[in-house]
């Protein structure tokens, strides 16, 4: 079942990715014509810049998910044995304590900017936009939890 979970929020956040990466790829180059056309949307580097925020935090968990983010490997893999598991759990601890942190600060964020909207997009919540802090805190945190749950699977089965 913990494989099925991860490999299902894999495969959401690669749709994610690949949905804002397409969608900067898209309004960049719509951008970067207009101008040349001779008009500018107004609108272009805001969203071009949060699309960019979304893309680094729900990236990151998607990097997490696959064990493919800054996790120390050589350095645990490089102790003792018997200290590689004290290592991996303080290890896992301290990146889990961290989004979590990170995760608290974003909600935070979200409650400063009450019924704030956008300066070129008036109409978007400022907290729809930075959203994204506390969203992708929380997947990190999942992907990091799903990672525990199957060392320890693996530990107690093997």
């Amino acid at each position: 079942m913990l494989t099925r979970l991860r490999s299902a929020l894999a495969h959401l956040l690669e749709g994610v990715v690949i949905g804002i990466t397409l969608s900067l790829a898209v309004l960049v180059v719509a951008g970067v014509a207009s101008r040349k056309a001779g008009f500018s949307l107004v609108w272009y580097d805001e969203v071009a810049a949060i699309l960019l925020a979304w893309l680094t935090y729900y990236g990151a968990g998607l990097a997490a998910i696959r064990r493919a983010h800054l996790g120390l490997p050589n350095l645990v893999q490089a102790a003792p044995r018997n200290a590689q598991r004290v290592f991996f759990w303080l290890r896992e601890t301290v990146v889990i304590a961290f989004f979590a942190l990170v995760a608290w600060m974003g909600w935070e964020l979200l409650t400063a900017l009450g019924g704030t909207f956008l300066v070129s997009l008036p109409w978007l919540p400022s907290a729809v936009v930075y959203s994204a802090v506390p969203i992708g805190a929380v997947l990190f945190i999942a992907a990091e939890v799903c990672a525990c749950a199957e060392v320890w699977k693996e530990r107690t089965e093997g």
